[in-house]
């Protein structure tokens, strides 16, 4: 999105809320932090005259993606949201789905397993209620405090992954359950695809909600949206 943007010479500015220690690079102006909730998104809106709000966030910043419909309403700035469509369990998935971080750890078995708790690093804390499992993390940054966790495994790595490493990183360390948020997407898939393979079965955490408001696809449609004045 940020590319085509930046090709197409458009007034914009990129927008990260400064989770990681080295976002990646982006070719538009970037600004990192939060904006001080709702009234502080309107306020930066209003004193940058934005036009257009794409929210291009993770589908599990219901928070941000609240506070971005909320501003956009209060500013009278049209707003869409860039969502990718979510991941659909094929006839050999064994998932079963979750309608919440709490719901995921109860999911998990009584019995000690090995699980690739693929969620990034903000609801680790929940699954210490289960600490009987041995939980392989895959994270962006590393790890700045201790974990909530007592047996722990954590690789530092950033997407897109590839099938077959992630086959080779789950057979490496034994692994025996796969959590995932349902992010949806192709940089992330790899681990569903190799759970597969390895007849794993995946603990699949649902999206949660966020307040209506359009949502678009692809570029091509976000940038036919950006194209009429009104919104």
């Amino acid at each position: 999105m940020a590319k085509t943007l930046a090709g197409a010479g458009t007034d914009a500015v990129f927008s990260y809320a400064g989770r990681t220690a080295k976002p990646v690079s982006q070719p538009l102006p970037t600004r990192v932090g939060g904006f001080g909730g709702a009234e502080g998104l309107a306020a930066y809106m209003q004193a940058e005259a934005i036009t257009h709000v794409v929210d291009a966030t993770h589908p599990f910043a219901a928070q941000m993606s609240t506070n971005a419909v909320q501003a956009c309403e209060m500013a009278g700035v049209p707003l869409c949201a860039f969502e990718r469509p979510a991941w659909q369990a094929g006839e050999s998935d064994t998932w079963v789905h979750a309608d919440s971080i709490e719901a995921a750890v109860e999911a998990l078995p009584e019995t000690p397993a090995r699980v690739f708790l693929a969620i990034g690093k903000q609801n680790l804390s929940q699954f210490a209620a289960k600490p009987q499992h041995h939980y392989l993390l895959r994270l962006v940054d590393e790890p700045e405090a201790p974990l909530p966790l007592p047996h722990t495994m954590v690789e530092i790595a950033r997407g897109p992954f590839d099938a077959a490493d992630d086959t080779a990183l789950m057979q490496h360390h034994g692994i025996t359950h796969v959590v995932a948020k349902n992010a949806g997407g192709t940089g992330a898939a790899a681990k569903l695809t190799a759970a597969r393979g390895l007849g794993l079965p995946v603990v699949m955490i649902g999206r949660p909600k966020v307040p209506e408001r359009p949502v678009k696809g692809s570029v091509a449609e976000v940038m036919a949206w950006l194209s009429h004045p009104a919104g």
